[in-house]
């Protein structure tokens, strides 16, 4: 079983690295790109039967900042 955790900066947070990412790209002459928001994607090979609340529980705990990051998970 596999899940993948999305967590990104909540809204309202300032987030440095999507503004140097929105930056550089006007900077390469890629134009209209009006902000930018850089988070991480976590791929987990979990054991079989493992429950999305047990991953949402590794969120909590480890895996995001929940108070300045949300988290998504998906399970595939």
């Amino acid at each position: 079983m596999r899940a993948t955790v999305t967590v990104m900066l909540k809204e309202g947070v300032l987030d440095p690295q999507g503004e140097a990412v929105r930056h550089a790209l006007g900077s390469l002459g890629f134009e209209g790109v009006g902000g930018v928001r850089q988070g991480k994607v976590i791929e987990l090979d979990l054991a079989d039967g493992t429950t999305e609340d047990a991953v949402k529980d590794m969120c909590e705990k480890l895996l995001a900042n929940t108070v300045i990051e949300s988290y998504q998970v998906e399970l595939a």
